[in-house]
């Protein structure tokens, strides 16, 4: 089955968390390390700049990451704590 649109991974956190930054790096090294830098469409949500987002997508635990396919989240990690849970996380879609 090929895949005509790339999935969406959106990165929900807060911009005065220092674990949220931390998780941040953590999503660029298992990109990086497994050579998937455009297996994804990144979106980078602040919950202090949209609310209305949190909201939209149930978001109750800051850093969340969601993925996305078409208009449907496929999958939802809260409270990622490092490269393993997020490597693990988004394994079905990483090369």
């Amino acid at each position: 089955m090929e895949r005509s649109l790339k999935p969406g991974l959106v990165f929900f956190h807060s911009q005065t968390s220092g674990t949220c930054r931390r998780i941040e790096g953590y999503i660029a090294q298992v990109l990086q390390r497994r050579r998937n830098h455009e297996t994804f469409k990144y979106y980078d949500v602040a919950s202090e700049r949209r609310p209305d987002l949190i909201d939209r997508f149930g978001i109750a635990v800051i850093p969340t990451l969601v993925v996305l396919e078409g208009k449907a989240v496929s999958a939802r990690l809260e409270g990622p704590r490092g490269c393993r849970d997020i490597e693990l996380f988004l394994a079905p879609w990483l090369q």
